[in-house]
């Protein structure tokens, strides 16, 4: 046992020690590669330069934006405060902590190498100044070549003076000096102690601890420093409590006096590019990093121009939030970070505006997951009725009405919120947790409000954008980028990789599509009408948000008052999220413009950067087969020869789901066709039909309609009337054609069989010359109006149509509201000219001028 003992103790000691001359011989030789110290870039920030996705230089960042200070002028409570942050032992040690590194390999031997640094003030200054920022044994051991030479070569002050005036505050901001006056206005000898404790806390992490942006998060790194100077013994506890009590908010300068910075051309952006890189690490700005960027520099140019005219905003004061993001990619193409946004990295409204989304979580809480779980077809029906939440709690539409039984795409693109909240409802709100994950929204619950946006979730525009493009991307999802590649001074890169998630199945992703596609159509309700843009294929969705009883009280607002607009649309290219509203809560919108503003910024932000583009369109996938069916059946039936036209639907499935059963619901009832049906031309340009009908026993108390079409000689067929009489005057006939005429009776939806007659017109008639009495008006020639005149507006003239019955007399039968002349005109001779304030009255029936536009009945 003793001669094992032995031997295994030389064995370790000889193991120990062949690694110790291993590790110093490894040590040497990556010292030795180390570069030399040099006092300029010791001293000075060195600049980060920013290029284009073209590859173009657009912004450099560094040493422009500092305020240096000699470490005479630092007070001693601000060198107190950065090292107990930063370097507690820093005036002791010899450029190394040995017992902080102590920690850290400990550290790094459980949860791996990197999880945790041991970098003194002096290994900071070397790395910030020579090295790359790669977690190697290379460059660590370099660093802590360089800092011990760096120790002996200056004094403890001069170093931490380099720190001092070296260091990233935030955003273009370097040096402590520079962050006083930039947060506080002041000087660094007039910092109170709460004020000093931010400024140190703030290199950690600069953008998460920066005060204008995130306060909160800024109080409670203050409040962290404050602890560690009372554990180090610089500040009483009592000093620290008092600072503690100071909110942070109350100490910065008001934004009308903050001072700018130098600027880019495109700082939105720039400000998303540096959140990105301090996500990665902080001290990267540091190091003369080259970045590559997605910025596509004329769609960013397209935003910024827009964003910065006042002429397209309704207030002064109303704010918006952009991003433009690549279809394909998740490539971040541009940003609006807000009117008139400068380099200050104040806050920006694409990526720090957090809000309900309102209407457009509908895709994606609600429709989404029905199509890519349940497997629902577009033309799924559902009742939009008066409901409740699953609680109890009642809620309703935006406008108090309800549709009855409509489809999920008219449900969609009308943005009905009880369909919205059935259809979670009915996926449950687990799955709808998984769905919206994949598309990079983490959210702890889901609950039923969410189906309507109204929930816990909050999101910027940049991860709306974000989402939506995975719609637009045949289902698959990309986390929105900015860095293409960052390039270290000694050419080591990192490449920041794509990991596209397939987030949908394509079928779901197009049938979405498909339904947002009507959102910005015609269609009766369609709530995007405002973001359409001519010649693109165009799929988006509407939202707005909604204050709780207590606002309204607290704010005294008017009911119709919303504190959100969002639009969210998107081609093959790109998907542009837009939110509007103002900097604070208790501001409303309150104007339909207020309301449309992200539809109109939309539609013109869409339209340019298009411009000169191709933009393909969305592609069904073989996935999704069409079908017709009835409206109203459950489960889905195809229509039948009879369903009547305004229950049928051509909608889309998921191929092998589509229906096969024929609806029975309307049947072929004989309730007899019309007779005698008779087309005479006695007038030229009119044709007079009459016939004859036997209403059945069954139905002698029914309202009994005639629907009277048209065919021409080219086959186009148009319905010319309906009506409850036997006769009928068509206009518009020309002479020498052909035309076909079918009457059909219809009684409760039933209809009968056709009657038709078929007439052709003789040559044009040759008009006697009448001659006009001296001072008499030439009376107008046939118009072809059967009679119907213009109704005017107030006060205006309104000529009647051509009447072969009444010669003229009665074509002043439908007159202006308030006292218009009306002149009727006869192809025979005399005038007819009467006065009616009735809008209806007679057998003429005037034609409504255009109205002027309505105001906007949805928003959603």
């Amino acid at each position: 046992m003793k001669k094992w003992l032995k031997w295994g103790i030389i064995t370790i000691l000889t193991l120990f020690l062949a690694g110790a001359v291993f590790g110093a011989g490894l040590f040497i030789y990556y010292a030795s590669s180390a570069p030399e110290l040099n006092e300029d870039l010791l001293k000075d920030p060195i600049s980060a330069e920013f290029y284009d996705m073209n590859g173009e230089l657009f912004a450099t960042i560094g040493v422009e934006n500092r305020k240096y200070v000699e470490y005479d002028e630092i007070p001693q409570e601000m060198v107190d405060a950065i090292l107990a942050t930063e370097d507690a032992r820093f005036f002791d040690h010899f450029g190394i902590d040995v017992f902080r590194l102590g920690k850290a390999v400990m550290a790094n031997l459980t949860g791996g190498f990197g999880s945790q640094g041991a970098s003194t003030i002096t290994q900071q200054v070397v790395k910030n100044s020579f090295l790359s920022n790669e977690k190697t044994l290379k460059r660590k051991a370099q660093e802590a070549w360089l800092a011990i030479q760096l120790e002996r070569m200056y004094s403890k002050e001069e170093i931490f003076e380099m720190y001092f005036n070296k260091v990233l505050i935030s955003g273009n901001i370097y040096g402590f000096a520079t962050g006083a006056e930039y947060f506080f206005g002041k000087d660094l000898d007039e910092l109170e102690l709460d004020e000093i404790a931010l400024l140190a806390g703030m290199p950690q992490s600069p953008n998460n601890y920066n005060p204008f942006k995130n306060p909160d998060r800024a109080q409670k790194r203050r409040d962290i420093v404050l602890n560690l100077m009372v554990q180090h013994g610089k500040i009483t506890e009592a000093e620290a409590e008092e600072a503690k009590k100071v909110d942070v908010t109350s100490r910065l300068l008001p934004e009308e006096q903050r001072k700018g910075v130098a600027g880019t051309k495109y700082d939105a952006f720039l400000d998303i590019v540096l959140n990105e890189i301090e996500a990665k690490d902080p001290s990267l700005l540091s190091e003369g990093i080259k970045v590559y960027t997605t910025l596509d520099p004329k769609a960013q140019s397209v935003v910024e121009n827009i964003m910065n005219s006042d002429s397209n905003f309704p207030t002064e004061t109303i704010q918006s939030g952009i991003a433009v993001v690549d279809t394909k990619t998740g490539a971040l193409r541009a940003v609006g970070g807000g009117r008139n946004y400068g380099a200050g990295r104040g806050y920006n409204y694409a990526d720090d505006a957090k809000r309900q989304p309102g209407s457009t979580m509908k895709p994606l809480v609600a429709y989404g997951p029905a199509i890519e779980y349940l497997k629902w077809s577009t033309g799924k029906t559902i009742v939009d009725e008066p409901y409740k939440y699953s609680n109890g709690k009642a809620f309703g539409n935006w406008d108090g009405k309800y549709f009855g039984t409509i489809t999920v795409r008219e449900a969609l693109y009308a943005s009905r919120n009880i369909p919205a909240v059935k259809t979670l409802q009915e996926v449950g709100t687990n799955k709808a947790k998984d769905f919206i994950s994949k598309l990079g929204i983490d959210a702890e619950n889901v609950y039923e409000s969410d189906a309507i946006g109204g929930g816990g979730i909050h999101l910027s525009p940049i991860q709306l954008a974000s989402a939506y493009a995975a719609f637009g991307n045949n289902g698959v999802y990309n986390k929105p980028h900015t860095i293409k590649e960052i390039v270290f001074r000694d050419g080591s890169k990192i490449t920041n990789k794509a990991e596209p998630v397939v987030a949908m199945n394509d079928y779901t992703a197009y049938m979405i599509t498909d339904m947002l596609r009507d959102v910005v159509s015609s269609k009766p309700n369609a709530t995007g009408t405002a973001a359409r843009v001519s010649g693109l294929d165009i799929a988006g969705k509407t939202g707005t948000t909604n204050y709780d009883s207590d606002e309204f009280r607290t704010y005294n607002l008017p009911s119709t008052a919303v504190p959100d607009s969002w639009f969210v649309g998107y081609s093959t290219n790109y998907s542009i999220a837009i939110w509007s509203g103002y900097e604070k809560r208790k501001d409303p919108i309150t104007t339909w413009d207020e309301r449309r503003l992200p539809q109109v910024l939309f539609s013109k932000i869409m339209s340019q950067i298009s411009e000169g583009k191709e933009t393909k369109r969305f592609t069904k996938p073989s996935s999704v087969v069409e079908a017709t069916i009835e409206v109203g059946t459950e489960p889905l039936k195809l229509a039948s020869e009879h369903t009547p036209s305004d229950k049928r639907r051509t909608e889309l499935f998921v191929r092998g789901t589509e229906p096969t059963e024929v609806s029975d619901e309307y049947k072929e009832e004989d309730i007899g066709a019309p007779f005698n049906l008779q087309a005479v031309n006695h007038t030229p340009g009119l044709v007079d039909l009459t016939w004859d009908y036997t209403v059945p026993e069954d139905y002698e108390d029914a309202n009994v309609q005639f629907e009277v079409s048209m065919t021409s000689e080219d086959g186009k067929s148009t319905i010319v009337t309906t009506t409850a009489d036997k006769r009928a005057t068509v206009s518009g006939i020309e002479a020498g054609k052909t035309y076909t005429f079918t009457v059909v009776a219809i009684i409760d939806d039933v209809r009968s069989s056709p009657a038709s007659v078929t007439i052709k017109i003789d040559g044009g008639v040759e008009e006697p010359d009448v001659e006009s009495p001296d001072g008499a008006d030439e009376p107008s020639p046939p118009n072809n109006n059967n009679g119907n005149g213009n109704q005017g507006k107030p006060g205006g003239n309104n000529n009647g149509g051509n009447n072969g019955n009444n010669g003229g007399n009665n074509g002043g039968n439908n007159g202006g509201n308030n006292g218009g002349n009306n002149n009727g005109n006869h192809p025979n001779p005399g005038n007819g000219n009467g006065n009616n304030n009735n809008q209806n009255d007679g057998n003429n029936q005037g034609v409504n001028p255009p109205a002027e536009p309505a105001p906007p009945t949805q928003t959603q």
